[in-house]
């Protein structure tokens, strides 16, 4: 497979997958903050900082205004990560590689696209029923991710599309767990209760499965178990770091490149940080540097993985 198709299937992929956790953490932080009696002093600053990618002065100007928090995520063109820039790339993958995907599946990411170019969108956002829209958006984004599982072919093309899907997913549960941390000061000592979980739980759907799975009422380290070493869990960060692992062994066979065994080799000590840990240690490890080095290593296999097959 040639080095640009790889390239644009892993991104398109990539993309998809963003825009879906977008969505997710949109909807969930806004039903969340209707909440006034727990969640009174709730903005969306930390929102803004993980998504938006604004300066702090905008980010303080619109953190209490939700439409245009909404805008801002959802359809203002100026923000490079708002799901109007994501998935406009991912239709630029998308269209480049159109006899390697399905025809469903390149319809549906060109009805996302022409979805997001509707020019009243804006204004529903700054109404009642903005979420309406974010619903909207998010039916197009699962729909995406049925359509691929049910029509692209297995092979090269399919494995670089899981490569995209769950690199974006794990870095995704390890930034959103992380900024939840950060709120509590990194602090794991002191015990919460599931309310003040309930965001970071509900974002990734879940809470469901956290009151069925877990009996105790150490929240902390339950939740903490949930989002990182889980292995039924699909949001977790050992889930999808075991789908990477898988889609990496595929790609990587037959491939002679010299750069192969150092590619495996850096993912292999990435996998083994969550493979092999004990979820009690996070009560005795710096958790921030934690989250530091984890997020670092990932993006430092990004890197690698960029360099190895899509030669940058």
């Amino acid at each position: 497979m040639l080095s640009r198709i790889a390239d644009s299937l892993f991104w398109l992929n990539r993309y998809m997958e963003r825009s879906r956790g977008i969505l997710r953490v949109t909807r969930t932080h806004y039903n969340v903050s209707l909440d006034k009696d727990i969640n009174g002093g709730l903005t969306w600053k930390p929102i803004l900082e993980i998504f938006a990618q604004l300066p702090k002065d905008e980010i303080l100007t619109i953190e209490q205004h939700t439409g245009k928090v909404l805008q801002k995520l959802l359809t203002d063109a100026s923000n490079v990560n708002s799901i109007k820039s994501i998935v406009n790339r991912a239709r630029e993958n998308a269209r480049g590689v159109q006899d390697h995907i399905s025809k469903e599946l390149w319809e549906e990411v060109n009805s996302m696209y022409h979805l997001t170019n509707q020019t009243h969108l804006t204004q529903r956002l700054s109404g009642p029923d903005a979420m309406d829209v974010v619903d909207l958006f998010t039916r197009h984004s699962v729909l995406y991710a049925g359509v691929a599982d049910i029509t692209m072919q297995r092979g090269p093309g399919w494995d670089f599309m899981k490569l995209g899907k769950y690199l974006e997913r794990s870095l995704e549960a390890i930034v959103i767990t992380e900024k939840q941390c950060q709120l509590f000061d990194y602090n794991l000592e002191e015990e919460r209760d599931i309310t003040q979980w309930r965001f970071l739980l509900m974002s990734f759907a879940g809470y469901e499965v956290y009151l069925k799975t877990y009996r105790t009422f150490k929240h902390n380290s339950n939740v903490m178990h949930q989002m990182l070493l889980n292995e039924d869990f699909p949001h977790s960060v050992i889930y999808s770091f075991t789908r990477l692992n898988r889609a990496l062994i595929e790609v990587t066979k037959g491939n002679d490149n010299p750069a192969k065994a150092s590619l495996l080799r850096s993912f292999g000590r990435l996998y083994s940080k969550i493979k092999y840990m004990d979820a009690d240690s996070l009560k005795t490890i710096n958790l921030q540097e934690f989250f530091s080095e984890l997020r670092n290593d990932l993006l430092r296999f990004n890197n690698q993985l960029g360099q190895v097959f899509f030669s940058y």
